[in-house]
């Protein structure tokens, strides 16, 4: 049987193991010339730490092993999908502009930035994981079933809005041009939506769980991270340049929800 660690001591694990993902994603950019791998990384490391406090956790054991499950399965199709999308690829135009803008002090500032973004991995995972991870007794039977509904639902439709962009960008033809196809046509960001929403799934399964209400906060924290600071402003400010028609996507698409487009 494997050790039961206390809620404290998997923090502490936690935080070396994001440590120790993000300074090897730095020395993976040191040889490749590469930043984009550490998008992977990121939810790769995600999914170990959901895999991790379900291991360790103290809360029964069906209960663990679903929290293994979803976030272990998340990270893995995540992190898959953007290893192969960024793989032997130039390097992504966010990063490329840091580099340019920090110069000789590129390789020093990107360190501390991928270990910067751990915060937000520590954040995430200890509003989400830990209430699920460390409790004596389970949630009731139709908090699972939610949790599940949830579960499926993002990362079903993640997966979707990420294909439906990856086959846009396939053709030639849509070179210069707007996706809007299938979930894209009702938000401009589709895969933010169900990202954010993933992380309602583990909500449900801290009902009742002690300090279970900061699992409430996990969604909140994606969307404003996507929204507000990494995602959405560099993004749709290089889009504006680059497509004559984002523009006029903004004014007509929902930034995140899927909502019918205004006319005109």
């Amino acid at each position: 049987m494997l050790m039961e660690l206390t809620l404290l001591q998997s923090a502490g694990i936690a935080v070396l193991i994001v440590i120790a993902a993000k300074t090897l994603a730095w020395l993976v950019q040191l040889k490749l010339r590469n930043a984009g791998l550490v998008d992977p990384i990121w939810a790769w490391t995600l999914g170990l730490l959901a895999v991790f406090y379900g291991v360790f956790g103290d809360a029964p054991p069906a209960l663990r092993l679903l929290l293994a499950l979803m976030g272990g399965v998340w990270g893995l199709r995540l992190g898959t999908h953007l290893f192969i999308r960024n793989w032997n690829k130039p390097e992504d135009w966010r990063y490329a502009q840091f580099r340019s803008e920090w110069g000789p002090r590129a390789d020093f500032n990107m360190f501390w930035f991928f270990q910067f973004q751990n915060i937000f991995t520590l954040l995430l995972s200890s509003f989400a994981f830990l209430p699920v991870a460390f409790r004596d007794d389970a949630p009731p039977p139709w908090a699972w079933a939610l949790a599940l509904l949830i579960w499926v639902a993002s990362v079903v439709g993640e997966g979707l809005a990420d294909t439906q962009m990856e086959r846009f960008r396939g053709n030639p033809a849509n070179r210069g041009l707007v996706c809007k196809d299938g979930l894209w046509r009702y938000s401009r960001h589709p895969n933010y939506f169900f990202e954010s929403l993933h992380w309602a799934a583990y909500v449900p399964l801290a009902i009742g769980a002690p300090y279970g209400w900061v699992s409430l906060l996990a969604p909140v924290v994606m969307a404003a991270l996507l929204m507000k600071l990494s995602g959405v402003p560099m993004l749709e400010a290089e889009m504006v340049k680059r497509k004559p028609g984002y523009a006029d996507y903004i004014r007509t698409t929902s930034a995140l929800i899927p909502w019918p487009p205004k006319r005109g």
